[in-house]
């Protein structure tokens, strides 16, 4: 996350000198080709870097240096005579959409290190920012000096990528100084141009010395930007660092609002406010993946529980006996932990009249095999169609149907309150989350649900659960003495799945550590206990696991896929696990 400091920082200097590059242009002090031609002649400045680290190159590494800075002089020097032609606020913008763009091309053929999707996806909402700041204006003046806009941000992507390559065979101080040699050579390279040299020495009466002085500080300015920007490309890929270029002309927008009275209104300005919003998205998004990579390395022998979640119904939809598979699944398996659910339509399939005979045997066979018991209960539960309602309660109101839910629960936790086995309650399942077959329910049946459990049995912990992906996990973990999260890899979406079939979540494990401790922070609890309550061990396919013959589910979800996912959960940080497809 360094490197995202680095470069913003580096964005506000150059912002801020680029509305000063304007504002000296306008008044006619120096044409682009003597700007450019100081913005290389003044990296001679680089030079008292040589004692902090300058080390000798080969001759390949040496000329590699010198075309980097070379092409980055050129890409400058297009970028003025634009500039020249234009709005700093217009021609600025749309430089900065391409060159990112030509630097991602860039790296993918020369560069080894490739962006991440979740890198990507941060690129995209910088890049976009830029791209709505161009699209805010109307008047295609810019169209005058298109080649020379196409031509700078391709030059600046290539400059870009080579500098990379630099920077990854030496050190900063050494890389840094040779391509800064190659931009001198490269200005150098304009005094054979007769008007270049007139324009660099001439006197015009419309210049004063102040202007001079005002310019030259403004490039020591930008020079400390320039420096920043290629600290940032030394620590992180370089199409990262150029997107972080929309920073600059959000800068740009504002200061060109106050200091060159560039008024934006109407259209243009609600433009620029849903550009601003998607840059802040984009930096805020690359901070935390950059704090997730940050978090300290995981103690890979670290004492791990390991439970599983039995399911009657799934059974059911299996064609499979229920009792012979929980016998099967405690003598196979030896679970520490097993999640059995208390149906709600099976217990009281007439209103009133509840039958525990089931449940009781299944509690009883996890006894048998040594193991403890979180018991689930609520309207909502595990397994399709997720909220599993008696016939008889279908068309009452939500506020009488929440009224026999609660009796429900009760019934529930006086019939095993006193089971030892029984070590927590689960009080609804992803409560929060839209999914499944569900109807409205009143507004705080959560907060009644658990506060009617606690006053029924204060002694066992409470478990809230929520997604893992798409869930929001801070508003059910307020609820729960324990919070648990599902965690599923490889999906099948029913309304996208015709198009883009079965999916693989772009998620790392860091994606889990770092909501977790987004979500800790956001409730101030860092001791209150986070568990995977269902891993996905089973395959999620275009058709329900029971209509999957076999190949297609090893094909969805094999053995080695298996290995993988449990490897995956162990990496993600937490301490206890369900499995999730035992059945």
């Amino acid at each position: 996350m360094t490197w995202l400091l680095i470069a913003a920082l580096a964005q506000l200097t150059l912002g801020t000198s680029a509305v000063f590059d304007k504002l000296l242009l306008r008044r006619g002090v120096f044409d682009p080709w003597v700007y450019t031609f100081w913005v290389g002649i003044l990296g001679i400045f680089s030079l008292v870097l040589v004692p902090f680290g300058f080390e000798s190159v080969s001759l390949g590494f040496l000329l590699l240096a010198l075309l980097a800075g070379s092409i980055f002089i050129l890409a400058v020097l297009f970028m003025f005579l634009s500039l020249h032609r234009g709005e700093a606020s217009e021609i600025l913008p749309i430089i900065g959409s391409l060159s990112p763009v030509f630097t991602l091309i860039a790296g993918l053929i020369l560069l080894s290190d490739k962006l991440s999707f979740v890198d990507l996806i941060g690129f995209s909402f910088l890049v976009a920012g830029s791209v709505i700041i161009f699209l805010s204006r109307r008047d295609k003046s810019w169209l005058k000096s298109g080649s020379l806009l196409v031509s700078s941000a391709v030059l600046f992507g290539l400059s870009n990528v080579l500098a990379k390559l630099v920077f990854d065979e030496t050190n900063f101080v050494t890389g840094f100084v040779l391509i800064k040699l190659g931009g001198i050579l490269a200005a150098i390279l304009f005094l054979v141009y007769p008007s270049v040299v007139r324009n660099l020495f001439s006197s015009k009466s419309d210049t004063v010395p102040s202007n001079k002085f005002l310019y030259l500080l403004n490039r020591g300015y930008a020079g400390v930007g320039s420096l920043l920007v290629n600290v940032a490309i030394f620590m992180a890929h370089p199409a990262l660092v150029d997107a972080t270029q929309s920073f600059r002309y959000i800068i740009i927008f504002l200061a060109s609002w106050f200091l060159l009275k560039e008024i934006s209104r109407g259209r243009v300005l609600v433009y620029k406010i849903i550009a601003t919003f998607l840059v802040v998205t984009g930096f805020v998004w690359l901070g935390f993946v950059g704090y997730a990579r940050s978090l300290p390395a995981l103690e890979t022998n670290r004492p791990i529980e390991w439970g599983i979640t039995f399911s009657e119904k799934f059974t059911d939809q299996l064609g499979i006996d229920a009792q012979e598979t929980l016998t099967n699944i405690m003598t196979d398996l030896k679970p520490k932990k097993v999640r059995l659910v208390a149906y709600w339509d099976e217990l009281e399939k007439e209103k009133g009249i509840f039958d525990f005979s089931n449940l009781d045997s299944y509690i009883a066979t996890v006894e048998n095999g040594e193991a403890k018991i979180i018991l689930a209960m609520g309207m909502k539960t595990p397994r399709w169609p997720e909220c599993h309602i008696p016939d008889w309660a279908d068309a009452l109101s939500p506020e009488e149907r929440q009224q026999e839910l609660m009796n429900y629960i009760e019934a529930v936790v006086n019939k095993y309150h006193d089971n030892e086995n029984v070590i927590m309650w689960q009080v609804e399942n992803e409560p929060f989350l839209f999914f499944g077959q569900c109807p409205g329910r009143v507004d705080d049946f959560m907060k009644q649900e658990v506060d009617l459990v606690k006053s029924l049995d204060s002694s066992r912990p409470i478990l809230a659960t929520d997604g893992g992906e798409a869930g929001r996990w801070f508003k059910a973990a307020r609820y729960g003495d324990v919070f648990g999260s599902t965690m599923y890899r490889r999906v099948y979406s029913a309304r996208f799945g015709w198009l883009v079939g079965v999916v693989d979540y772009p998620l790392s494990p860091s994606f889990f550590r770092l909501k977790e401790n987004i979500v800790r922070w956001l409730i101030n609890d860092y001791e209150k206990p986070f568990i995977i309550i269902e891993l996905q061990s089973e395959p999620w396919g275009e058709l329900g696991t029971p209509e999957l013959n076999y190949e297609r589910q090893t094909e969805l979800f094999s053995l080695d896929y298996f290995k993988e996912t449990i490897r995956f959960a162990k990496d993600t940080g937490f301490d206890e696990y369900y499995l999730w497809g035992g059945e």
